[in-house]
């Protein structure tokens, strides 16, 4: 068991949210971003995980989490970019070697907006996998109408824990209680975004309530997705909190258990040493 980091200061006065996903380079944020971390700070988001979707802009990513103490980076290009820079195994590992990279993604399968023949799609996923291997940091994982091999492709590169692989979380998760299980099986954790808040999504809020709290991690992926009250306008971290305090009432706990296990959940996943 990887021991769990916490840094003193979050319990100094109260726990604080962690956003385990957000794209606080994409322009919308990064114009604005003394702001946002102002506003992290005025809503107890404590950290923010900023999520890499494609290599030319990876730089910006790195460079947010290198100036700021509470921002971390991933290395990883998302499965939605066809017409980009491929990684390779060995490349996104070196990178990941950085301190203030804690994971390889995001990457995984999307039939949803793309179609045709998508075996490109399903290879660099594989890089990925391979890559976490390599590097031992966890994976990050999108996957939309393509839940079967999504599974499949992580099962056959052994990216489940007992097969000697890191895992990592299922991020934005939308899918079926039985994809959760399988992945939580894999010693994947499973990530709400402001997606469980909305008055459609009936069946991922019976999801959300049965994924126990030491299984869970919430995030916005920030600048889409914001959360009720604020669905519709630009996302952002310090709306994480709204996300956890819906949790908490689905399953009938106060806000600061689901605080403190997510918090705990997110540096454990994530390897942050103290």
């Amino acid at each position: 068991m990887i021991p769990v980091f916490v840094p003193e200061f979050l319990f100094l006065s109260s726990v604080m949210y962690i956003d385990s996903h957000c794209h606080i380079n994409f322009p919308e944020l990064a114009a604005r971003l003394p702001e946002m971390l102002e506003k992290m700070r005025q809503n107890q988001v404590s950290h923010a995980l900023c999520v890499s979707v494609n290599l030319p802009d990876f730089p910006q990513v790195l460079a947010l989490a290198e100036a700021h103490d509470n921002i971390y980076a991933s290395v990883g290009v998302h499965p939605d970019y066809e017409d980009t820079p491929e990684p390779s195994a060995e490349m996104l590992a070196e990178t990941a070697k950085h301190p203030k990279i804690v994971a390889i993604g995001e990457t995984g399968l999307d039939y949803f907006r793309l179609t045709g023949d998508l075996e490109w799609q399903r290879e660099r996923f594989r890089q990925h996998i391979r890559a976490s291997r390599l590097s031992r940091k966890p994976l990050i994982i999108h996957t939309r109408s393509a839940s079967e091999d999504t599974l499949r492709i992580l099962k056959e590169e052994g990216a489940a824990v007992q097969d000697g692989g890191v895992a990592g979380v299922m991020h934005c998760f939308t899918e079926s209680m039985e994809v959760a299980l399988a992945a939580m099986e894999m010693g994947f954790y499973i990530s709400f975004s402001g997606i469980v808040t909305f008055k459609s999504a009936k069946d991922l809020q019976e999801v959300a309530r049965a994924v126990p709290l030491d299984r869970m991690l919430i995030e916005t992926d920030s600048p889409y997705l914001a959360p009720v009250p604020f669905r519709g306008k630009t996302n952002e971290p310090a709306f994480v909190k709204h996300v956890g305090d819906f949790i908490a009432d689905l399953k009938g706990v106060p806000s600061t258990e689901v605080q403190r296990a997510t918090t705990e959940n997110f540096f454990r996943l994530f390897q942050i040493p103290g």
